[in-house]
């Protein structure tokens, strides 16, 4: 049986101050109620994640880390605004509360939401999760209509056209991490220079816009539990962490789910990235064919799209070593991630050599 994430206690010096809190929701959202009990979620490794019970709800507030410089990643202000948008138009989120901008609070800008209650399902879940095969399948599958049904959101009907500039978002984005690979460099990766200098000379004609989740997999959805069992049902509840929404081509966000989407056939590591390699899941081909039939759009060049997921995820973890090679990180986890950069690097240059979804 899967169980819905549980609150822990606060971490020390990750503590709220309550009674501040309280006086902000009672000025700024009273529909909320007194505070009576502060929690937190232990996952994630970016913004913190807090569960604020009432009498009768519960609540998420969302805060930068302690000590963060509030930007990209840490803007609470641009994820509440999202959410805001996508309210009314899209059924399956947390409707957004309140968002304070100041740090006079809570030493750093918030926002608060609703609690969705469903079932995540985990990357380390998968030795012991013993699901039936036929309901991998329905799961993977709503999995991949629900990205269609966002790809379908109007951009300018629901001003989520505000968030970016869609035009020549491909090519910024090559040039942007194809950039953020040289500066954190710090050894010789024959394939990464291979797939950065072929994704610059192969760029693909870029689709209509559409508003994009880009971090979207089985570990961002919640998924209403079966009553008797406990077990997921393929319904799903919510999607969470917006927080690098943006507009631009639909399928560099398939790409990444693509990217991070495991099968049986590949190596334990690779497989960490999510539990979609046991029985039942779609493969990474079925989930391109699924998402191209429900989406009518063109995947001719899909390649590119998953070479750039898979490029992008490699230079993640090569920025993620050159921290700890400078010293800056004692987490010795770290320092065992360079073979990772180099597996997906060359996973990439096979996708080339071959044009298919290896």
């Amino acid at each position: 049986m899967i169980t819905p994430d549980a609150p822990r206690p606060v971490r020390m010096g990750e503590e709220l101050d309550l009674t501040l809190l309280n006086a902000y929701l009672h000025e700024h959202a009273p529909e909320v109620g007194e505070v009576l009990e502060v929690g937190q979620f232990p996952g994630g490794f970016s913004n913190l994640t807090y569960s604020l019970k009432t009498a009768d709800q519960e609540y998420v507030l969302r805060r930068p880390p302690v000590g963060a410089t509030i930007k990209g990643g840490h803007d609470m202000g641009r994820e509440f605004r999202v959410l805001s948008l996508l309210q009314g138009h899209y059924a399956h989120m947390p409707n957004p509360v309140a968002y304070c901008e100041t740090d006079g609070i809570l030493g750093a800008s918030f926002y608060v939401m609703e609690r969705i209650a469903g079932l995540i399902l985990r990357a380390p879940m998968a030795p012991t999760l013993n699901l039936p095969p036929r309901l991998m399948r329905q799961l993977s599958e709503a999995l991949i209509d629900n990205l269609v049904t966002i790809h379908a959101l109007d951009i300018v009907e629901t001003g989520l056209i505000q968030l970016g500039k869609p035009e020549g978002y491909v090519q910024r984005q090559v040039e942007g991490w194809t950039k953020r690979y040289r500066n954190a460099r710090t050894d010789a990766i024959p394939a990464m220079d291979i797939v950065g200098n072929w994704l610059a000379q192969n760029y693909p004609a870029e689709q209509p816009p559409a508003f994009l989740h880009n971090d979207y997999k089985f570990d961002n959805v919640l998924f209403a539990p079966d009553e008797s069992t406990g077990e997921p049902m393929p319904a799903i509840r919510g999607v969470l962490d917006w927080e690098m929404a943006t507009v631009g081509d639909p399928l560099m966000d398939l790409g990444a789910t693509l990217a991070y989407w495991s099968e049986a056939t590949d190596t334990p590591a690779y497989r960490t990235f999510n539990l979609t390699w046991l029985p039942g899941n779609l493969t990474r081909q079925e989930v391109a064919d699924r998402y191209a039939q429900r989406s009518g759009r063109d995947l001719s060049n899909i390649v590119f799209y998953y070479v750039f997921g898979l490029y992008k995820n490699a230079v993640i973890a090569q920025q993620i070593y050159a921290r700890w090679k400078q010293g800056y990180s004692q987490d010795e986890r770290f320092g065992k991630i360079l073979p990772m950069v180099v597996e997906l690097a060359n996973k990439a240059a096979g996708a080339i050599e071959s044009g298919q979804l290896t």
